[in-house]
């Protein structure tokens, strides 16, 4: 059988990568690890997820570690039990020297041995490019222990012609290095190794819009030798003292179901190999129009849903049972109450108190309707202290804030490099999302900044089955001055990508909402060649003004908070706070050095510190005049009541201080593009705060001087809107 999927366009062009740094934790951390030993070789592996089926995800080509599947992991485990393990010669395994260790037979050997390792009888395995052919290997000789193959982009052993690759020898010595001539173990060997992995690493991936996932083989590659990696392949191709056994024959006694999955791009090997692999074997065949190698990484949605599929039913054809019987019940369409699934950012807690608001303005349109939110700590605190109804399932979500605290230092997030090095977060939770309204009828999904969602409905439309309304706030990545033409060319890339999935599918998104007016949208171009932010934004959005989530106390209801807070007429507040992940600490520390100075220069002046529910107030230094406090469900209102404050760069805090007219200092994260460019456009346009660089906080005295100077400003700034959500609920309300 053969499945087609959607072409995609060429690649407009090729963006150059520098070697980045070490992998972010992993979005599901393995349930049990451990160290098998054979012909000498350390083979680490590892356990993830206890289901009834037992998935075992081979190693590859040397070039990179298990790392590779990282975009699979952290789904199948929610559903199946998923063993990785570090092939021989790459990431923590042993790298024994010569070609005879790296054989397809002392690869499929190793992962009988991980098999026996882990007490796994028998599995479902998964081989891509090399590792195909090892899982043919494997169940040619173990048939037992095989339920089933699947073989994503297979590369080796068979012999079908490559005509562009076979006319350079590996072992041969070339005149050229233009090409597949960098395919060569004497270039490898004589200093041409980071050409021939920038040139490979392209090759893997044709698909526009690859940045990121070229970026992840270039750096995995320099974690392996030019030696190694020529050992490897001399091993798999039968040379300097190694044999090769041809893989036709071991084909024909493969016994288990196999599914075969190859782009028609695939630049690495052609897709011809994957269909005469599924002739063998008497396998399904998947094409994926438009795909090239990297599958798993260019496209793991797809991937995903094909190996769980695929897994569960290969292992019910072996067992009496894959699964205990469920009990299922379907309600007719006219029977169904409105539901709603609503998506709230995790990343501080602003997004909460605005999406709140909406959902309430959206519930006077329609009494009847269900919420659901999918969303992570802290939001969901705040969510279940407002009595809404949080689903199971944001137990399975991968934490975004823990990942942006691991991303920032020292009052520094280059937020653009940190939401690239999310993607496996990223696909964690849009499978989460996916099984969600899978299960679930809902008539409406709400994505406030969801980008997981918004990003992955685009590149499977099939997956939509609701109406879907986009929320955000600021639109564009915009490249920081000192990221060069690099970053440059990255953002631009990114911008791209997003403005070609909204031509070709503008039907995903049926309302496109921006927190805020025209003016708000900075005026600055995408990219060369693309069109000016604010201009697009204007004819792709509909714009509902800001949405604070409250209306401005009056005088009589300040003060009384202000009673609340034990503060005398003479007295002056000052509140300081940094949202709701612990990126700001450092910003706390540096605020708390300037209060001596600052109460000698405004004696009457007294701090209220609010720390968040991932900073801990006893982790901070003591000072006189300071009060400590965690989290604060109603943050606005002490804020309203202030006679100063001191916060991060982020919008929400920001916005609800101009809406209560309060003077402020922003100390924007440095290296954080939606800080510096977005929030402090919109900021100078509503004449609200005065930015203060993270330089001169560090200095008490100049902190403590713009504290005393801020004091006596002036807030004239336009007012902020107060119909936001209802704005926005309006915008909304006809999709149900």
């Amino acid at each position: 059988m053969r499945r087609r999927l959607a072409a995609r366009p060429p690649d407009p062009g090729r963006v150059p990568l520098p070697l980045a740094g070490q992998d972010p934790r992993p979005a599901r951390a393995p349930d049990s690890t451990g160290v098998t030993v054979r012909d000498g070789v350390r083979i680490p592996y590892a356990v993830h997820g206890t289901g009834p089926v037992t998935v075992l995800l081979l190693p590859t080509w040397s070039l990179v570690p298990s790392r590779w599947w990282k975009a699979q992991v952290p789904y199948l485990a929610r559903h199946l039990r998923v063993v990785t393990y570090d092939g021989r010669g790459s990431g923590d395994a042993g790298r024994p020297a010569g070609a005879a260790a790296y054989t397809d037979e002392q690869y499929a050997a190793d992962a009988a041995a991980v098999l026996d390792a882990t007490g796994t009888d028998h599995a479902v395995v998964v081989g891509f490019s090399c590792g195909a052919a090892w899982a043919v290997h494997l169940a040619a000789d173990h048939p037992e222990r095989v339920q089933g193959i699947i073989a994503v982009a297979p590369s080796c052993g068979l012999a079908v012609a490559a005509p562009a690759r076979e006319q350079f020898g590996w072992d041969a010595q070339l005149d050229t290095t233009q090409g597949w001539a960098k395919y060569n173990r004497d270039y490898w060997l004589g200093g041409g190794y980071d050409d021939f992995v920038d040139f490979f690493a392209h090759k893997m991936f044709t698909e526009p819009h690859s940045t990121k996932q070229v970026e992840d083989v270039v750096r995995w590659a320099h974690q392996v030798s030019p030696q190694t990696l020529a050992d490897t392949t001399a091993g798999r191709l039968g040379l300097v003292g190694a044999t090769r056994t041809p893989l036709e024959p071991l084909c024909a006694r493969v016994r288990c179901p196999v599914l075969v999955v190859h782009g028609t791009e695939d630049a690495v090997h052609s897709a011809a190999v994957g269909e005469r692999l599924a002739e063998l074997t008497g396998g399904t065949l998947v094409l994926v129009e438009g795909g090239g190698h990297g599958l798993p990484a260019r496209d793991p949605v797809r991937i995903n849903r094909l190996v769980k599929e695929f897994a569960v039913t290969a292992a019910a054809g072996t067992a009496a049972s894959a699964t205990a019987p469920r009990r299922r019940t379907w309600t007719r369409a006219q029977r169904r109450p409105r539901r709603a699934l609503y998506l709230s950012s995790p990343i501080g807690l602003g997004h909460a108190r605005r999406d709140l608001a909406v959902a309430q303005a959206l519930r006077t349109h329609h009494p009847d309707l269900e919420i659901d939110w999918l969303t992570q700590h802290p939001v969901t605190r705040v969510l279940e202290d407002a009595g809404e109804r949080v689903h199971p399932a944001c137990g399975w979500l991968a934490s975004e804030s823990a990942h942006i605290e691991d991303e920032s230092a020292d009052h520094d997030l280059h937020a653009f490099q940190a939401i690239r090095r999310m993607d496996e977060i990223m696909v964690n939770n849009f499978m989460v999302f996916a099984d969600v309204v899978e299960e679930g009828c809902y008539d409406l999904v709400v994505g406030d900044e969801a980008w997981e969602v918004d990003y992955f409905l685009h590149e499977n439309p099939e997956l939509k089955r609701f109406s879907f309304a986009w929320l955000t706030d600021f639109v564009g990545w915009v490249p920081m001055p000192d990221g060069g033409e690099h970053e440059a060319a990255l953002t631009a890339d990114y911008n791209a990508e997003m403005i070609e999935q909204r031509a070709r599918y503008r039907r995903v998104r049926d309302a496109s909402v921006f927190v805020g007016n025209p003016e708000d949208v900075v005026d600055l171009p995408f990219g060369p060649g693309l069109p000016g932010i604010r201009e697009w934004t204007r004819a792709n959005f509909d714009f509902a003004g800001y949405v604070t989530g409250f209306l401005p106390p009056t005088e009589s209801e300040r003060a009384t908070i202000r009673r609340g807070l034990r503060l005398g007429e003479d007295d002056l507040l000052c509140v300081v706070t940094v949202g709701g992940s612990a990126v700001g600490g450092s910003l706390l520390r540096r605020v708390l050095d300037a209060v001596p100075v600052a109460r000698r220069l405004v004696p009457d002046l007294h701090f209220l510190v609010v720390t968040g529910p991932r900073i801990d107030p006893q982790s901070l230094p003591r000072r006189r005049g300071v009060t400590y406090r965690g989290y604060v469900p109603d943050l606005y209102r002490q804020l309203a009541a202030c006679d100063l404050a001191v916060v991060q760069g982020g919008l929400t805090t920001c916005m609800e201080l101009a809406a209560s007219r309060r003077p402020f200092l922003y100390v924007p994260l440095q290296h954080h593009f939606e800080q510096n460019v977005h929030v402090r456009h919109r900021l100078e346009r509503y004449g609200a705060g005065t930015c203060v660089e993270y330089a001169e906080a560090s200095d008490p005295e100049c902190l403590a001087t713009a504290l005393a100077k801020e004091l006596r400003r002036e807030t004239t700034g336009l007012p902020v809107e107060t119909d936001g959500a209802d704005r926005a609920a309006a915008m909304l309300a006809g999709l149900l």
